[in-house]
């Protein structure tokens, strides 16, 4: 739990000069070998990690953070792959509830809108917290800490009433350590131990609808922090104290790694009578070995049937709060790596590209080729295929490099995000084409000193 951390067109301005080179494309990524390589989107919901988790009667959600929504290939690969977000500051006390009483919910209020419009599901995240707390209630005395804890967890959680699936009321209450000792806090401090039971009494009376979670760090195996929690979840249980689901964040790397008893954990609360959730996932790491630890992670909720879902903690590397351990599932430029795989795979999904597992969905490809070569600019064009069946729209996005503007379209109608770097093209009179049959459309790219060639994302079929 950490802080994560205009364009002009002129379409239908096509050169007509002779083709020069090429320059291959990675997956949704950028490699410097030659050639040219396809890349593929389907309609099978087992291709992506929501719609295989939903086949396992699961959500694969991410982290969300509002300010990336407007970014073309953030939003087309959140939309896309994930069938579930978490806010990952937007609901958190200091952005909701900065003075006392007086609320915010702007920027949650566009993740949840965003979520509800693709139909998915919504964790709240946190009412109750240490960290990124306004400084006025630490300075509040217990009477005072009590009403405000109450009213902030009442108004936040009526505000989203019936759109949120489960909310993680409180948050890190339990040191690190061997000591299995609650941690120091306002809310420790002044209100006592009660305070915890208090802040999901409070929640229940809110939305008796929603599923309230308990969510910490450093529990994914048996040790003095998971054993405390464990004790707290097991005496609510017995005293009838509304607990629904424990989050496990699950921050991996090479000084923590997946414990070998993760799987027994998670189930060991669960056979107490609560969902558990892995909230917070990201793994350290690259290639082979970064992804066993994301398959080994996805077998263990897989196996404990109260595992309800998986949640990764951003979407592309660079937008990771760790960032330099690059511990997601899409690289910088939205490229699925090894870890991707592993966790499709480990879904039972079929992955892969070209027309899916079953064969008859609607699906495209695209490859894309540098056409010529100036002082300052390039032409690139991008090749449309329709998978084994007809297809009747097709959409694709460009993004170009910091330095780079397109001066000219052909073929297709650009749309921009506000960045101005991520163009969205969509057929222009070209977007029936039959099984096999192939269309192309093209961009002139002034380089401003960068003559990488731009990020091809993969083709989307309608």
């Amino acid at each position: 739990m950490v802080i994560d951390a205009c364009h002009e067109e002129r379409a239908d301005q096509r050169p007509r000069l002779p083709v020069r080179r090429a320059f291959t494309l990675g997956v949704a990524g950028l490699l410097t070998a030659a050639g040219v390589l396809t890349l593929s989107g389907t309609a099978s919901a087992a291709s992506t990690l929501g719609g295989a988790a939903a086949a396992k009667g699961r959500y694969f959600g991410a982290a969300v953070a509002a300010n990336h929504l407007g970014e073309g290939q953030y939003a087309a690969t959140l939309d896309t792959e994930f069938n579930a977000v978490t806010p990952e500051n937007e609901m958190k006390w200091e952005s909701v509830e900065s003075s006392r009483n007086s609320f915010n919910f702007g920027a949650a209020d566009q993740i949840v809108s965003h979520a509800q419009g693709k139909s998915m599901k919504i964790r709240g995240h946190t009412l109750v917290w240490h960290s990124q707390l306004p400084g006025w209630v630490g300075g509040l005395g217990a009477t005072d800490l009590r009403s405000a804890m109450n009213n902030h967890i009442t108004k936040v959680m009526q505000h989203y009433q019936g759109k949120i699936y489960a909310w993680d009321v409180v948050n890190e209450a339990f040191q690190d350590g061997g000591s299995g000792a609650r941690r120091s806090s306002p809310f420790q401090d002044k209100l006592g131990d009660g305070f915890i039971e208090e802040a999901f009494r409070t929640a229940r009376a809110a939305d008796p609808n929603a599923k309230l979670c308990y969510n910490d760090y450093n529990t994914d195996g048996q040790n003095a922090k998971s054993n405390a929690v464990y004790a707290m979840v097991k005496d609510f249980k017995a005293r009838g104290v509304p607990i629904d689901c424990v989050g496990f964040q699950s921050h991996f790397n090479s000084q923590s790694p997946v414990p070998g008893d993760y799987q027994q954990n998670l189930q060991r609360f669960a056979d107490l009578g609560v969902d558990v959730q892995i909230t917070e996932l990201d793994i350290e790491g690259s290639g082979s070995a970064q992804a066993d630890s994301y398959r080994r992670v996805t077998q263990a909720c897989l196996a404990v049937s109260r595992c309800t879902g998986i949640t990764v903690w951003g979407i592309p590397d660079k937008y990771s709060w760790r960032a330099s351990g690059t511990p997601l599932l899409f690289d910088d430029n939205y490229g699925k790596k090894p870890a991707y795989d592993a966790v499709l795979a480990a879904l039972g999904g079929s992955g892969g590209g070209g027309d899916g597992g079953g064969g008859g969905g609607r699906s495209c490809t695209v490859s894309y080729a540098e056409t010529q070569r100036w002082g300052d600019r390039f032409n690139g064009q991008v090749t449309v295929r329709a998978g084994s069946s007809a297809i009747s729209g097709w959409t694709v996005t460009v993004t170009l490099r910091s330095a780079q503007t397109v001066s000219a379209t052909w073929n297709g109608s650009p749309s921009w995000d506000s960045s101005g770097k991520v163009m969205t093209m969509k057929p222009n009179g070209n977007g029936n084409l039959g099984a096999g049959a192939s269309t192309s459309f093209g961009f002139t790219v002034m380089a401003n000193g960068d003559w990488s060639a731009p990020t091809i994302g993969s083709c989307t079929a309608s």
